[in-house]
């Protein structure tokens, strides 16, 4: 059984966060709850926030499984966002995001991939990023797609939906870019708010 931990006196979120990712990687222990880790992610925000903790990009770069996420509800309250209840992303589904770096050195650009496999479908997007370290932003966009089916390629082009070219991306403000907004970055696990106030849960790939 999973111990109730928001129950004590010193919210240890590193060690549910570990728990988790190991958890789900099937390598050992029993899942936290979603209510446990959502907590645990919003213990984490805070002590980056009070601590003001800066993460360099580096530290991002190379490829991480999505493990859980939150959504958010409509109403809110006091001015703040609603976090829903969070869930597990669902083993048969496999979800990673990818960070690639530029040549240019601390430049804090690259290139994203978020890939998705379903069986045998494959979708993959790809586009530019630029990380601000001082905020801990990650801005994105994405503008080209592939889609394979069985492993064969059936789609491989740029999609209309990117909202900016690559060469202009750079040159946009954060506020009309889609970010995650980092609060911790680890060699195992990396969590984030997303622009629509979302929590998402990463862990590295093996």
């Amino acid at each position: 059984m999973t111990a109730d931990l928001t129950s004590t006196a010193t919210f240890d979120f590193v060690t549910v966060l570990s728990q988790a990712a190991a958890a789900y990687r099937g390598s050992k222990g029993t899942r936290p709850s979603a209510e446990i880790l959502v907590n645990a992610l919003l213990q984490a925000e805070k002590s980056a926030k009070q601590q003001r903790l800066t993460y360099p990009f580096e530290s991002l770069l190379g490829k991480w499984q999505l493990c859980f996420v939150t959504g958010t509800n409509k109403v809110r309250k006091r001015g703040g966002i609603v976090l829903g209840k969070g869930l597990y992303v669902a083993k048969f589904i496999t979800i990673h995001v990818s960070f690639n770096a530029t040549l240019e050195q601390d430049s804090g650009r690259g290139e994203i991939v978020n890939q998705v496999e379903y069986g045998p479908v494959l979708l993959k997007l790809t586009g530019p990023v630029q990380y601000f370290s001082k905020k801990n932003l990650l801005a994105f966009d994405f503008n080209h797609m592939l889609i394979s089916l069985f492993g064969r390629v059936v789609y491989n082009r740029p999609i209309r939906f990117g909202k900016v070219k690559t060469e202009d991306f750079y040159n946009q403000p954060i506020a009309k870019l889609a970010f995650f907004g980092f609060f911790l970055e680890t060699e195992d696990f990396i969590a984030a708010r997303g622009r629509g106030g979302g929590l998402a849960f990463w862990i590295r790939e093996t």
